[in-house]
């Protein structure tokens, strides 16, 4: 058994381990964990950037990782306190985004403003228990290579955004979109669709 899984496996020591990375009721890490511990285990290519003013909430116990010549705006948000958050190459997180892990990013992409996306959800099952405190569920969030995503859009745990496709501008993305689709609205539904044989953008019929 290898040390993170020992870990794991001893709740007192689970909760020393966390407390040592993070204050109490914290998401971010402690400034000896953000200086000396994540620039050792995260991964930045070559050109890449952060933002003076994101706020970076990653702990070295998951991944992130940051793609060559890619951005992350200002104001922004990331957390991988629950899963890990990887970014491609030449791909822009714009200002006021909030990535919350597990999430995985293509290459190529665009990422308007105030764009949310959580793989996390809290419980809710018993009534007797705040949200707050009841487990955590988490489901992998895929944008393939080339999206855009338009501005205070919003995509839920469990998607998958296929290539070269459009979340318009405000949509509630809840189910997966198909690759070089354009979907808007809330819920999210498909509204065009690259048709490859014509090489136009096709309405969908309703």
């Amino acid at each position: 058994m290898g040390l993170k899984e020992k870990i794991k496996s001893n709740e007192k020591l689970k909760k020393l381990v966390l407390w040592m990375l993070m204050p109490k009721n914290q998401a971010r890490p402690r400034l000896w964990v953000k200086w000396f511990v994540n620039p050792l285990k995260h991964k930045k290519g070559r050109g890449s950037l952060v933002r003076r003013r994101t706020r970076m909430d990653v702990m070295p116990f998951n991944q992130f990782v940051l793609g060559k010549d890619s951005t992350i705006e200002d104001f922004a948000t990331v957390n991988n306190g629950v899963g890990d958050v990887i970014i491609g190459e030449r791909t822009r997180i714009g200002i006021g985004n909030v990535l919350i892990g597990p999430v995985t990013i293509g290459d190529d992409v665009m990422f308007a403003q105030n764009v949310v996306l959580s793989g996390l959800n809290h419980g809710y099952e018993d009534v007797n228990v705040p949200p707050s405190l009841q487990k955590v569920e988490t489901k992998p969030i895929i944008v393939e290579d080339e999206v855009w995503i338009g501005a205070n859009a919003v995509v839920t745990a469990g998607v998958t955004i296929g290539k070269h496709s459009i979340v318009a501008a405000g949509c509630v993305v809840v189910k997966d979109v198909p690759p070089y689709s354009i979907v808007g609205g809330n819920p999210g539904r498909l509204l065009k669709q690259y048709n490859h044989e014509t090489k136009t953008w096709e309405r969908v019929k309703k």
